[in-house]
């Protein structure tokens, strides 16, 4: 499980192991703390002590992995000092599950965090009719109902131009791209995204995600604005993907050394994630992050502010890859899917 995701294959069995590092992390300690216990007792002390040293090897490449999302690793985006008001953003991404029908509940929870921009993915038509309410409040959206699972939403309260709905990889799956207006004046660019995810009952391979991550990645790299993009991703934040779109992309991912922030599943505690994700560019630092209450989805919704600060490109450091990184990334765009 551990050696799996090692393998550079595009095949669901090879990337779903990506997922539960954590876990992973939980049972080695466990299995390794049951093969002490057992060296303890004195029998077949050969093949425990092998099984220990491989188990410690393991624990060691797991929390590795791992380590940057930890509270104590290193902050890869710095956190604001002191709130500017005219020059901050705040956003929700939020998974609304396209069965879930407590919508009053979601709504209500939406509502009460008043975030300037809101992105509702797996939105169908009966999404679509529960959330024109939101309307009222936020003058600028973007509608792309579907019933596949992968319709989106984008409700704002700050103003937006150039806004385009894109299929860049799958002619049914959608992202959203707009430009918002700060209260400041300046201009962001958003990008929101859904890609499908490697799972055998969707997509058998991950070709069509990584390609549709790196080319918002390659769409982020050429910007001249500020870049946010967010989203379902449908990976997890330490996969080599996602790192490999952050380095390829040059934008910076706020969890690291905060925390996992397990987006899903919901509904099964020892089975959560970091699939919903908001990346940013060097452009800005963070004022707040937070998981809301799922009110009946399969994802907990993600709440984050950020604040454009002038110097924040000079005191952050941008992710940029090597040459093989490059190569790699260019490759898969250039992947044929389906």
């Amino acid at each position: 499980m551990s050696l799996l995701p090692l393998v550079r294959n595009d095949y669901w069995a090879f990337r779903v192991f990506e997922y539960p590092r954590f876990q992973k992390l939980i049972l080695t300690a466990l299995l390794l703390t049951a093969f002490i216990a057992r060296l303890l007792v004195g029998d077949q002390v050969t093949a425990v002590l092998i099984f220990t040293a491989l188990l410690s090897c393991n624990l060691i490449y797991l929390f590795y992995q791992i380590y940057p999302f930890l509270g104590f690793a290193k902050r890869q985006v710095k956190r604001a000092t002191e709130v500017i008001e005219n020059q901050s953003i705040s956003l929700i991404t939020a998974n609304v599950y396209q069965y879930n029908r407590n919508d009053k509940k979601y709504i209500r929870n939406l509502e009460l965090q008043n975030a300037d921009v809101m992105l509702l993915l797996e939105t169908d038509s009966w999404w679509q009719s529960s959330l024109s309410i939101l309307k009222e409040k936020y003058p600028y959206y973007v509608e792309v109902p579907l019933e596949n699972t992968y319709g989106m939403m984008l409700f704002s309260k700050l103003k937006f131009e150039d806004h385009k709905v894109e299929y860049l990889v799958e002619k049914e799956i959608p992202s959203i791209h707009v430009k918002l207006m700060l209260p400041s004046g300046k201009k962001v660019q958003l990008y929101c995204v859904h890609p499908t995810p490697p799972v055998p009952n969707e997509n058998p391979r991950s070709t069509e995600r990584d390609k549709e991550l790196l080319l918002v990645g390659r769409l982020a790299r050429k910007s001249n604005l500020p870049v946010i993009v967010m989203g379902d991703l449908n990976d997890v934040a330490w996969s080599y993907t996602t790192e490999l779109f952050s380095k390829y992309s040059g934008l910076l991912d706020p969890r690291k050394g905060r925390g996992f922030f397990n987006t899903f599943h919901a509904w099964y505690p020892f089975l959560r994630f970091p699939l919903d994700h908001v990346f940013c560019s060097v452009d800005f630092k963070l004022i707040d992050i937070r998981k809301l209450e799922a009110c009946g989805s399969d994802h907990f919704p993600m709440y984050l502010r950020l604040q454009y600060e002038n110097t924040a490109a000079i005191e952050q450091e941008e992710p940029k890859p090597d040459l093989e990184e490059k190569e790699l990334a260019e490759e898969k765009i250039a992947k044929k899917a389906g």
